[in-house]
């Protein structure tokens, strides 16, 4: 069975398109721009978005006195990645009793690549941060349109991209931060399981999980799909590659943890321990709850409405997701672990929008929507579009710009 049939599409949209062999013959330089198209006018539409979200926000910065370059690209966790750039792992900040900010609870490639590119550019933190980030919101644009090909049609590759980039949160792409980049692994690594490239699957997976700590869920994707197939088959005929890539996926993510054990004194649960003192940890969602339960009794400012629309939205995404068979098995499972993780970790509630970013594969069944309204009735679905832009326009200032607020 191939990866295609692991969750076939509805039968109005193709479970794949054709794509072209290496070799398959030489094609004319405007035949090769026709077929480029497509991709082009999506990254095109994302950067115009998050552009214009980013003049949004550089607007509304400046006439309250404040410097948009400071606020993307030195807000919150980018300080944090940008100390230990510079300066290496050991930073501990008590914050109040019974909590302890730890900076190795935020995993390397990160500031990593802020430090091996400064060693290059003359540029500040902030601006490499962003330079990394923006980049890798590209990277990551350019995987989910080839995943929303692969899977149904350009049309519907391009809306995906549009959506991602249209999300109430999407601002933190164009921030000092980690979600570009982890995105961008996934969606290239899912893209290498869709196309039978283990290796590189695998490759991409354990890179995504030394990006951030939800990253995990590439490797998760990576190893559930492989164990399908080892199955499926009965053991028989199983490439060497297939295990190869399975064996690297988590190795990122399971190398730092054990790394920031052996700091502590606990190999096994020291990186845990560091959640902990960040009050972050896993309870099944009874924080979650808690804060709902809140919400509901006593009100409380817009952010935190905000992200129980996003989550409860977020829920329903999948749900659509899995009854619409709108992908195969990678793209859920790496969905379903991501909206575990987001649903079922405590503290940093207002934060769960930001952890949901990378988890595109949600976002199908809303393309599917938007392109059959597309064709049926285009001024319906433009319609839709402004008014999901002005809301991530106008959220997405209000957050970076007003909220105060942990992002």
């Amino acid at each position: 069975m191939t990866q295609q049939q692991l969750a076939p599409a509805p039968a109005t949209v193709p479970a794949t398109v054709p794509v072209a062999e290496p070799g398959a013959g030489p094609r004319s330089r405007s035949a090769r721009l026709r077929a480029a198209a497509p991709l082009l006018t999506a990254l095109g539409l994302f950067a115009v978005v998050r552009l214009t979200g980013v003049a949004a926000m550089s607007l509304a910065a400046s006439l309250t006195g404040k410097r948009p370059a400071v606020l993307l690209g030195r807000s919150w966790d980018s300080l944090w990645y940008l100390r230990i750039a510079a300066d290496g792992y050991g930073r501990s900040v008590p914050y109040k009793p019974g909590i302890i900010f730890n900076d190795l609870a935020f995993f390397p490639l990160y500031p990593g690549l802020v430090r091996a590119v400064r060693t290059v550019l003359p540029l500040s933190g902030g601006a490499t941060g962003m330079l990394i980030a923006w980049t890798a919101s590209l990277a990551a644009a350019a995987g989910i349109y080839a995943i929303g090909v692969r899977l149904h049609s350009r049309p519907v590759a391009v809306l995906l991209v549009l959506l991602w980039g249209l999300l109430p949160h999407s601002v933190i792409l164009t921030m000092a931060y980690t979600e570009p980049l982890l995105t961008a692994f996934a969606a290239w690594s899912l893209h290498a399981v869709l196309t039978g490239r283990w290796i590189w699957a695998g490759t991409l997976a354990s890179l995504a999980g030394v990006s951030r700590p939800n990253g995990f869920a590439v490797a998760a994707a990576v190893l559930v799909t492989a164990a399908y197939e080892v199955i499926d088959k009965r053991g028989r005929n199983v490439s060497h590659r297939l295990w190869t890539g399975a064996v690297i996926a988590p190795i990122g993510w399971i190398g730092y943890v054990l790394w920031v054990g052996v700091q502590r004194g606990d190999p096994l649960g020291g990186y845990f321990a560091v959640q902990r003192d960040w009050g972050s940890r896993f309870d099944f969602g009874v924080g979650a709850l808690r804060v709902v339960r809140h919400l509901l009794l006593k009100g409380d400012p817009l952010v935190f409405p905000m992200t129980v629309l996003i989550v409860a939205a977020a829920v329903l995404l999948f749900a659509l997701l899995i009854a619409e068979r709108a992908a195969p098995l990678p793209l859920i499972v790496y969905s379903g672990v991501l909206l575990l993780i987001a649903l079922g970790g405590a503290g940093f509630f207002p934060s769960k929008p930001r952890f949901l970013l990378p988890a595109f594969p949600l976002l199908l069944p809303l393309a599917l929507a938007l392109a059959r309204t597309a064709k049926a009735r285009p001024r319906s679905a433009l319609l839709v579009v402004g008014a999901l832009a002005g809301l991530s326009l106008s959220y997405g200032t209000y957050l970076v710009a007003f909220a105060h607020r942990p992002l």
